[in-house]
């Protein structure tokens, strides 16, 4: 399904022009620590820093690399740049020099705008970023770097959205790189509204007194909708809290603000739920689980505990956020639910061929949304994007009711006598066990050269690792799945290695085994 736009289109008129023209100028956007910022402030910062970087030489087209925590200079960032036509590129404000010397080079972006913590990474690089001509800073300046506060107070809080397409680029999204080097997933100006309208309305139904916190972060493609242009589309608001996710203090974010909806990942959940002191949750009417499948024990403690469902979602930086997504009162334990309203889903095999109801195969999802390329990755493009649909590199196969069922990454499902294995299924059984907190299960060769599933666990920290514990583990499995699927080893970690979105890289845990 296709929104009817206008040919002449510009995001930032939609996210935050229209809270304006529909007379919310002072209702509340946006949280931030102690302050209420209204849309109309949104309004004017929004146009202050559109101007203030066209003012600094950015046109149209020119990218904008976005390395800021949780902020409103985030957001005021993020739609200045798109109001002139420019490129934002939300990034993770605690990388490396490295990283961001990659980002910077594979942009090629004119411009950054980081916190002050940043600095110091991007000034060890600077020098040998061709194209980087500015560098502006929230917070304290140091050297060449500009200071954003300076940069906005200056400009005009007046500015006409430049007559972008509907098709013109309108940010980018890098992967979180958990199959290798990030990339460049471009998104389009019409991306957003489209998942707004045919996903979080009438899948969600957010409307303008609700009031969103995602302990995932803005960088992120999920954290992105979540917290800034989902309540903005409807003139909700949106709790920014710049801190790195802790549960402890996620707890006392929801107890503060009073959020009805929440966003986060199966971790956090799980760790969430291992804290005993009592917080105020009753405001939540709405939680969304995504980033790894969401194991049908935690859907149901979550339940028993706070009386909301975890809707689990699925989605993917190059599909701007959600595909599948189970419905609020219609969840089922361990799926993720059923196609949204933005998007067409079929499942093929090898060949492209659709496969019957209940057989494991490959998901395509075609959509709007969808981005139509990588930056500068002519072969992973043609590989990914097949004409109109997306090849999402996940396995999975669909009930008789339309519910879909992940079996695993492309490249994780194992092949155990003969037989198709899913990691998945084997880390789900094995977080049933009370002493498990996490697992990931890998492809493991025995003796005679098969592959056999190997289980990597992290014990909640009351349990000890043990010889019995770890035969107890397989009896578990055992007991629950088909005897051929049960762990013929398990080895206990003291962490699991996951992207910065808290997806296990199951590819380090087959490296280093």
């Amino acid at each position: 399904m296709n929104l009817d736009l206008p040919e002449i289109y510009n995001a930032a008129t939609t996210f935050v022009d229209d809270n304006i023209a529909q007379g919310r100028g002072q209702c509340t956007a946006i949280y931030y620590q102690d302050q209420k910022i209204t849309y109309q402030e949104v309004f004017e910062k929004v146009n202050r820093t559109g101007n203030a970087l066209k003012e600094l030489g950015l046109e149209i087209e020119n990218r904008v690399l976005l390395a800021l925590p949780d902020s409103p200079e985030f957001a005021f960032s993020f739609f200045g740049a798109i109001k002139i036509g420019a490129v934002p590129i939300p990034t993770n404000p605690w990388m490396g020099a490295k990283d961001y010397e990659y980002l910077l080079k594979d942009s090629r972006a004119r411009a950054i705008i980081l916190h002050e913590s940043v600095l110091p990474e991007i000034e060890k690089v600077w020098d040998r970023t061709r194209y980087l001509k500015r560098v502006i800073v929230v917070g304290k300046p140091a050297g060449k770097a500009l200071a954003y506060d300076s940069l906005i107070d200056k400009a005009s809080d007046k500015l006409e959205a430049e007559a972008t397409n509907r098709d013109d680029v309108a940010f980018w999204g890098y992967t979180s790189g958990s199959t290798g080097s990030p990339k460049g997933a471009v998104h389009l100006q019409h991306d957003m509204i489209t998942i707004t309208d045919l996903f979080v309305k009438p899948v969600l139904g957010m409307d303008k007194d609700d009031i969103c916190f995602s302990a995932s972060k803005l960088f992120f493609a999920y954290g992105l909708g979540n917290s800034l242009y989902f309540p903005f589309r409807f003139g909700a608001s949106t709790v920014l809290w710049p801190e790195r996710p802790d549960p402890e203090k996620i707890l006392q974010v929801i107890d503060k603000y009073h959020p009805t909806f929440f966003f986060s990942v199966p971790t956090l959940y799980a760790r969430l739920l291992r804290i005993e002191k009592k917080y105020d949750l009753s405001s939540l009417r709405i939680c969304l689980s995504s980033g790894e499948p969401l194991p049908p024990a935690l859907f149901h403690q979550w339940k028993d505990r706070f009386g909301v469902e975890l809707l689990d979602v699925v989605g993917s930086t190059e599909a701007t956020h959600d595909f599948l997504a189970n419905r609020p009162g219609k969840a089922k334990a361990g799926s993720s639910g059923e196609v949204t309203p933005a998007f067409e889903a079929r499942i093929v095999d090898d060949e492209g061929r659709e496969v019957p109801v209940g057989e494991v195969g490959n998901l395509m999802v075609k959509g709007d949304a969808n981005a139509p390329y990588y930056w500068n990755k002519h072969e992973q493009t043609k590989k990914m994007m097949q004409g109109e649909w997306l090849k999402t590199g996940d396995t999975y196969y669909r009930d008789a009711e339309g519910y879909y069922w992940y079996c695993g990454r492309s490249d994780d499902m194992l092949k155990v006598g003969g037989l198709w294995v899913s990691p998945i299924e084997i880390e789900n059984t094995l977080m049933e066990h009370p002493a498990v907190l996490e697992a990931a299960v890998i492809g493991s060769q025995d003796a005679d050269g098969l592959l056999k599933p190997k289980a990597y666990v992290l014990l909640k920290s009351e349990f000890t690792a043990s010889v019995q514990l770890q035969t107890d583990l397989q009896s578990h499995v055992k007991s629950k799945l088909a005897p051929y699927k049960y762990p013929r080893w398990v080895e206990f970690v003291d962490d699991l290695p996951k992207t910065v979105t808290g997806k296990i890289q199951r590819f380090r845990l087959r490296i280093q085994s």
